[in-house]
């Protein structure tokens, strides 16, 4: 692996990193075919303003590929828009290539379709050029066509941008797992040490990171974090203590910190949070657990007042300091307005309408002001130690995963209580 020598772009010679994931309030995943210039300065400004130093955005591949020989000269116009605004901000950014799947549904490319095929059982939703279709798609994993559009892409952005001083992170997904899967670990591998090999032939000196999440910490998806975390330059780790019943409560400190040393245990290297958060009820509202119906299933999620929230995100940061994190990158920048709740995913995934540390009116919830106050502090990354008493088998913490993290955190809760 080619070692970046860029201070600059070196998360280990930095403060500990505080950032956001964003969509815009007002048009969500349709940013990109509605851009708004104003809108972003104004969205940036209030990023800035509380203090976060890196923007995760992702280039939805539905709008950015419309072939797989061309890539949109409107998205490449816009992005470059979105590096200055940041950069004038003193903003960096963390762009995420292939991004698939988000927040539900798959946003897929049309020639990407496969019409004669069902949809994949574990599948959502597939949404291409704004519509619903009942079909399956190509595994951009595995199909040499999609791989060379991916090497298109790569080339197009990371030519065009690598000397842009906003661009910190060069990202290969987003929970790719829940976009598609490969047919083994081996093949992940090897398309990430692929990707990985492709960027570094025309950047030298921007780290690379890949957004994994739990499931492929506790599930055998074709995903293994020590394996794909040895490719690439950082690892980035997405969790929520309301999606896995083995934490200890939906707003569990614990468990977005232990997931971090996890997977900087299993990889070698410390670790970023690139997804954490949770959904909020409306100001004044309890916690509670909703109920309803998505994708056809009855779904029953977690929603905690804005208070509740504000005391788990207080909780969680220093945390994530003691076990040697990276940073914490916030999941994520706003509420959506209403003016979505018709259009995926709000219009099936309820919850994902409230996850913002502003409200859709633009007001700051309690936990942004957390923050706030966090990023004020600004503390330093602590070093990290390769902890063997956590995990030092990956293979043979892959033959049953989610036993051996139920386990390992149960340690790990013991102690952190010490």
């Amino acid at each position: 692996m080619t070692v970046i020598q860029n201070p600059i772009n070196d998360f280990s010679t930095d403060n500990f990193t505080l950032g956001v994931n964003y969509w815009p309030r007002k048009k969500a995943m349709y940013w990109w075919s509605d851009f708004d210039q104003g809108e972003v300065v104004e969205e940036f400004g209030t990023i800035k303003d509380i203090g976060l130093d890196l923007i995760r955005i992702f280039l939805l591949w539905d709008d950015w590929q419309p072939s797989p020989n061309t890539i949109s000269q409107d998205c490449l116009r816009n992005l470059e828009t979105v590096c200055d605004i940041a950069s004038d901000y003193e903003l960096s950014l963390d762009i995420t290539f292939f991004t698939g799947h988000m927040s539900g549904p798959s946003w897929v490319p049309a020639w990407m379709l496969h019409k004669d095929q069902l949809m994949p059982e574990d599948i959502n939703q597939v949404i291409s050029q704004g519509r619903v279709e009942n079909c399956g798609y190509a595994n951009p994993f595995l199909d040499s066509r999609v791989i060379q559009a991916e090497e298109l892409l790569i080339r197009e952005i990371v030519t065009n941008f690598l000397d842009h001083p906003a661009i910190k992170l060069w990202n290969l997904g987003n929970e790719p797992d829940l976009f598609a899967k490969p047919s083994n670990a081996s093949i992940s591998r090897a398309w990430t040490k692929h990707m990985v090999d492709f960027i570094r032939q025309i950047d030298k000196k921007h780290p690379i990171t890949f957004g994994l999440h739990v499931p492929n910490l506790t599930e055998e998806n074709g995903f293994h974090v020590n394996d794909i975390f040895s490719e690439v330059d950082i690892p980035a780790i997405h969790g929520y203590p309301m999606y896995a019943d083995w934490a200890d409560g939906p707003l569990d400190p614990d468990f977005v910190p232990f997931l971090c040393a996890l997977t900087s245990a299993l990889s070698g290297k410390a670790t970023l949070m690139e997804e954490f958060g949770g959904p909020t009820q409306a100001p004044g509202i309890p916690s509670d657990t909703w109920e309803w119906k998505s994708y056809g299933k009855v779904k029953q999620q977690f929603v905690a007042s804005e208070d509740d929230m504000a005391k788990y995100v207080e909780a969680v940061l220093p945390r994530l300091v003691e076990v040697g994190a990276l940073g914490a990158v916030i999941w994520c920048f706003a509420d959506y307005s209403a003016n979505l709740y018709k259009r995926p995913p709000c219009d099936e995934a309820i919850h994902e309408r409230s996850f913002g540390l502003i409200r859709s009116d633009g007001s700051l919830k309690p936990h942004g002001f957390v923050l706030r106050d966090f990023a004020k502090k600004r503390p330093n990354i602590k070093p990290f130690t390769n902890n063997n008493s956590i995990i030092d088998n990956p293979d043979l913490y892959y033959k049953n995963p989610l036993q051996n993290a139920i386990e390992l955190y149960h340690d790990f809760k013991l102690k952190m209580s010490e």
